[in-house]
């Protein structure tokens, strides 16, 4: 199989290219330049695998929840390739990308992933890691305040993202010794976006076509 992958949901822009279990990355952080970043990023990986967007076999992208700018380019740029193409799309939820990640990289199997939503709330979910060690949210997705976000009631948790930044304090409060380690300055990345669209895929999620790959905010509130 072979997926393109981009999130631009937060001050991180990337993009992945999975061929057949071995996934390529493009990452930057680059806050409000990732409209100019997103299609050279997706260009350069197709152009060093030899391959052209109507060889790929599946789109896929970080639907939010996140910057409400970013998710909409992700959500516009991945629907302007597939219209083209003629390709299906997976939306992938950035925070279950984001716990993912740090699955991935500090090898946690619980992770509280949180993302600053500004005015005063985050974009919230608690993650597990299932077989394979893909992760799958234990609830919905919140955005709420920091002191009123529902804490999972037992277990050892890492906690990631940005929202720990700016509400770590509160939160670690809550959490007491039921926060093992927290790492704020992560980001969601369209290799984990990769991993979790083929996963999906594979276990008999439906594509979408490229009209209904729409964003998600979880707020109406425009707040860029």
């Amino acid at each position: 199989m072979k997926l393109l992958a981009i999130d631009t949901a937060t001050e991180a822009c990337s993009a992945a290219l999975w061929i057949d279990n071995e996934v390529a990355e493009r990452f930057e952080i680059a806050p409000r330049q990732h409209a100019a970043l997103i299609l050279p990023m997706a260009e350069q990986l197709l152009a060093e695998a030899g391959l052209t967007v109507p060889q790929l076999d599946l789109l896929a992208f970080g639907r939010g929840p996140g910057s409400f700018t970013g998710v909409r380019i992700a959500a516009g740029v991945i629907q302007g390739i597939a219209f083209a193409a003629d390709l299906p799309v997976l939306p992938v939820s950035t925070l279950t990308a984001l716990a993912q990640g740090v699955g991935r990289e500090a090898g946690a199997s619980q992770v509280l992933a949180a993302i600053d939503a500004r005015m005063g709330e985050l974009y919230w979910s608690s993650c597990v890691a299932g077989s394979g060690g893909i992760m799958q949210p234990t609830g919905e997705e919140q955005l709420a305040a920091a002191a009123a976000v529902a804490l999972p009631a037992e277990g050892s948790w890492h906690g990631a993202g940005s929202g720990w930044l700016g509400y770590g304090e509160i939160l670690r409060k809550r959490l007491g010794a039921r926060l093992d380690s927290c790492c704020p300055e992560s980001h969601p990345h369209a290799l984990d976006i990769a991993v979790l669209a083929a996963h999906d895929l594979s276990a008999g999620v439906e594509p979408l076509p490229p009209y209904q790959a729409l964003p998600i905010y979880l707020r109406n509130d425009v707040v860029r």
